[in-house]
């Protein structure tokens, strides 16, 4: 089973679709895509269908849809061209697939494409290489993780509290990566390419202090120091504007770095990640 959520649902059985149209169906097979090989208690489910006041009807009805599932499951078995099975094992089928468990559903993927997991892999490859200062095969490794995302997490599902909270961790997730490819980007001397990418960034992210310190590190090494100490500014208002709060220390420290024109001593520390309260919508 292929899976993808860093973008669009799309979850392919033997490499048919088995992702449904109607959007309380889409809902469940997102939530049991994202814990693929995993139970999703009954619970979950529906708290994330009906929130906090689910009708009396709430377990049938999440049955009909695991049932419509079941059938989606069942045609793309049907259609695909029979495996080897290496064990002897019998075919699988749409309840092999969606399995019911004493406290809920499992999606079990048995093997193929996760991008969630092959993103979280790739990641982890490039912190470690961070760690151990080889800031070209950390750039190359998180660019490659981040190049698996199409769009938002689950961006044509509608989602309820279980999802939002996934959707939530997903995307800081993202902005980790992102965050250390960038620093690894900025060791590598490639502050020129980065402005366009920073410029949209620090627009979208108005209160995160770590894209704002590459960005002014970035202007700065480029020769643009007037603007790079225009972009503390405005972060300043921000904060102080919407959360009441002025800039890290360690930021501040940056700024009166490129005041002086020194900024490399003082630069954000790699793997900083500053604070991340408020993002543009």
């Amino acid at each position: 089973m292929d899976i993808e959520v860093l973008g669009a649902l799309a979850v392919r059985e033997r490499g048919i679709s088995i992702t449904p149209t109607a959007p309380k169906p889409r809902q469940v097979l997102a939530l049991l895509a994202l814990h693929a090989d995993r139970v999703v208690p009954v619970s979950s489910l529906i708290d994330e269908l009906w929130g906090a006041a689910p009708p009396r009807s709430a377990r049938t009805t999440l049955q009909t849809y695991v049932l419509q599932l079941r059938e989606l499951i069942s045609a793309a078995l049907q259609a695909a061209p029979p495996q080897p099975d290496t064990d002897g094992a019998a075919r699988r089928t749409a309840k092999d697939v969606l399995v019911t468990m004493p406290s809920g559903y499992l999606l079990a993927a048995g093997g193929g494409s996760n991008d969630v997991r092959t993103f979280e892999r790739l990641a982890g490859t490039g912190y470690r290489a961070m760690d151990a200062g080889d800031y070209t095969a950390a750039a190359r490794q998180l660019r490659e993780a981040l190049g698996l995302w199409t769009g938002t997490a689950l961006a044509d599902v509608q989602a309820g509290a279980q999802l939002e909270m996934e959707i939530r961790r997903l995307e800081e997730n993202r902005l980790c990566a992102l965050d250390q490819r960038i620093e690894a980007d900025l060791k590598l001397g490639r502050h020129r390419e980065l402005l366009a990418e920073l410029t949209v960034l620090v627009n979208r992210y108005r209160t995160h202090e770590s894209l704002h310190g590459q960005f002014m590190l970035a202007l700065y090494r480029s020769g643009r120091r007037g603007e790079a100490l225009e972009v503390y500014q405005r972060l300043r208002a921000t904060l102080v504007r919407d959360l009441g709060l002025e800039p890290s220390a360690e930021l501040q420290r940056l700024q009166r770095s490129i005041l002086m024109a020194h900024p490399e001593t003082t630069a954000l520390a790699p793997g900083a990640t500053g604070r991340r309260l408020v993002t543009a919508t």
